[in-house]
């Protein structure tokens, strides 16, 4: 299904709740998110249903996301039956990896084909400030149990922060030599203001490639990333600057919150709603959002923020 723009939307990205284990101080408030009843929440049928109204509508890709998504009760079955609907092609799953070692197997029998694991930092106390409460063990335990579980693909995502992480570009971009796995630095965006990162903290991802020069540039994939390589690594370099040069143009995804609203742009205030709908009124809801997404979601930086009037753990990473 092609927008106003011609671009072919054939990627959703699934929030199948709002919770999560962790607190990053670029995603949430550090005391949690205020709970919604539960009648406000999508249920796990509906959440099936979404699925398969989109697909009618030509998404083949589907990414789980949260919140943590690993909290969902449910979530092996769910993704098990979401890889089984007609037309869905992959099925991929965002976490901060802390609780794969208890379910990566599971997860990769179900269908996932793919992991996307958070890791900020490799030190043990900027990882637990920049979560308020993890642990740095977990989140590398999460990464081992995802390859000793045989998935196709592993990134490891890193928020650049300057002043917090910036200073660690060689040594996350060195666990591609290490391990089969991608490293992708992702421009940190002004989804609102927390207080906690002035604008010195939003730097761009052309730092990755002044910090390691001897990276080599490699051709598109079809994702947002631009990829690169370290000499002999086992895996890519991604960098994704939705800031400093927004992929809008090439854009191809519709986000679905946990309480059922359809986000055509991430950094837009519009939303549809399916909450309570049947299949063919979510297909509607779907098909209207398709042709409402705007060309771009406008200008970015810390004096102009996201207008996506939530937090990023209210939309899905």
């Amino acid at each position: 299904m092609r927008d106003n723009y011609g671009r072919d939307i054939t990627y959703l990205r699934l929030s199948v709740t709002e919770l999560c284990n962790l607190r990053c101080r670029y995603c949430m408030p550090e005391d949690g998110i205020c709970k919604k009843k539960h009648e406000e929440m999508l249920t796990q049928e509906e959440m099936i249903s979404a699925v398969k109204a989109a697909a009618s509508l030509g998404v083949k890709k589907l990414r789980v996301t949260g919140g943590e998504p690993l909290v969902k009760r449910g979530i092996v079955e769910m993704c098990r039956e979401m890889a089984t609907v007609e037309g869905i092609r992959e099925v991929c799953l965002t976490t901060n990896g802390t609780l794969l070692p208890q379910m990566a197997k599971d997860l990769h029998e179900a269908g996932v084909k793919r992991l996307n694991i958070s890791l900020d930092t490799l030190d043990e106390e900027k990882y637990r400030y920049i979560t308020r409460i993890g642990e740095l063990k977990d989140a590398l335990a999460g990464i081992r149990a995802g390859l000793e579980a045989g998935f196709e693909k592993i990134k490891l995502n890193a928020v650049l922060i300057g002043g917090f992480n910036d200073g660690e570009i060689p040594a996350l971009a060195n666990l591609t030599r290490e391990y089969p796995v991608d490293m992708r630095f992702i421009e940190m965006m002004p989804m609102y203001d927390s207080g906690d990162f002035g604008p010195e903290a939003f730097i761009s991802g052309d730092t990755v490639l002044e910090k390691l020069p001897e990276l080599k540039a490699l051709p598109p994939d079809g994702s947002v990333a631009r990829l690169y390589q370290l000499p002999g690594a086992l895996g890519n370099i991604g960098l994704i600057n939705p800031v400093s040069a927004h992929f809008c143009r090439e854009c191809n995804r519709l986000r679905l919150t946990a309480d059922g609203k359809i986000k055509p742009c991430l950094h837009a205030p519009a939303e549809y709603s399916i909450k309570g709908l049947s299949e063919e009124q979510m297909r509607e809801q779907f098909l209207a959002a398709i042709c409402g997404k705007p060309k771009w979601h406008g200008e970015l930086n810390y004096e102009s923020r996201s207008q996506a009037m939530r937090n990023m753990n209210q939309i899905g990473g």
